[in-house]
């Protein structure tokens, strides 16, 4: 049975009467820090020097320093910087100047999990990873609910690591939706493995599989969106709502029996030995070496794929369509 901690398992003192420094203000860390410093806590945003964050982060409320200077300052460091990047901004900035009894927190387990990260054994090394965006956890925080988050202990040096790493949970709001206990093996992979297989890879090449089969046999392309795409939010609405016997319960008849029967088609021994294949790269660091060679090269592929993505013609469509529903607070990718 998993262990998970709330409210009144946590000790919010420890957070509290402790430093923080939030390292990087994009998509996670500016919710981490707002939070921090909506619960009480004292916190400043280390950046590097002409970091594009800085005017933001300044612009909102928060004193900025560098990465050494607020390595200097800090109790708590929490990384909620991109993955690639992580360790050179740990190795120059940080790893000189670490003190015992430091905590290292981070937001994702792959620097620590595949050793691109080692800290030295004077001080706590731990994860405190929110399950969703930053803009959804600050929203979740702003809402008096919080977000779920995983909590996991590389190294306790201090003999609290678990217990201060619970804390700083709490300080972004987790502590009221529950912090399940994890390892840093765990998160790593089965995030990644989520995202390729299910959430991102697996659900975009099933939406645009869908939508190129009706549109190639002759169906208006405004309907194929419509019926691969656009409906997609309100079954996995209900999906996050009661899970799959909830939407199932919530579907027509003919819908459910379409599930059954069609699912297993798609989806099927073939799907799950591809499956397999990404979770075995995963596991034996394959993927983690790829996607940093990707960097290291200039991240030539992805240029690639994300340019020819934006031409699909399910893209095309979308935005047409988009643009005819006012009800929707329509979003591009900035230019």
């Amino acid at each position: 049975m998993a262990t998970i901690y709330y409210e009144k398992d946590i000790h919010p003192e420890l957070i509290k009467s402790s430093k923080v420094a939030v390292v990087g203000y994009g998509s996670q860390g500016h919710a981490h820090a707002q939070n921090l410093r909506d619960s009480g806590v004292e916190v400043v945003v280390a950046l590097y020097p002409g970091s594009k964050s800085r005017a933001k982060a300044e612009g909102d409320g928060f004193c900025v320093m560098n990465v050494p200077e607020a390595t200097d300052w800090a109790d708590v460091i929490m990384f909620c910087t991109p993955d690639v990047p992580m360790s050179k901004i740990y190795n120059d900035g940080v790893a000189p100047r670490l003190r015992d009894g430091q905590l290292l927190l981070f937001a994702h387990g792959l620097n620590i999990h595949f050793g691109l990260i080692e800290p030295p054994k004077n001080v706590d090394v731990a994860m405190v990873a929110p399950k969703g965006p930053g803009h959804r956890l600050r929203a979740e925080y702003v809402g008096g609910a919080g977000m779920p988050a995983l909590v996991a202990v590389h190294q306790d040096a201090t003999g609290q690591a678990k217990e201060r790493a619970l804390a700083y949970a709490w300080g972004i709001g987790s502590g009221k939706a529950g912090v399940l206990e994890t390892t840093f093996k765990e998160e790593t992979e089965t995030d990644l493995f989520g995202e390729q297989a299910v959430l991102c890879g697996g659900l975009s090449a099933l939406i645009k599989a869908g939508f190129e089969t009706l549109v190639d046999a002759g169906y208006q392309p405004e309907a194929a969106y419509f019926e691969c795409l656009h409906e997609t939010k309100l079954i996995v609405d209900l999906l996050y709502e009661g899970g799959l016997n909830y939407m199932r319960y919530s579907i027509s008849d003919t819908a459910e029996w379409g599930d059954y029967t069609a699912g297993p088609k798609v989806i099927n021994s073939q799907s799950r030995e591809a499956m397999n294949g990404l979770l075995k790269d995963i596991q034996d660091g394959t993927f983690a070496k790829r996607w940093i060679e990707e960097n290291e090269a200039g991240l030539p592929n992805m240029k690639r794929y994300r340019e020819e993505e934006s031409k699909h013609p399910i893209e095309e469509v979308g935005k047409r369509l988009r643009a005819m529903m006012p009800f929707l607070k329509t979003k591009e990718v900035p230019v």
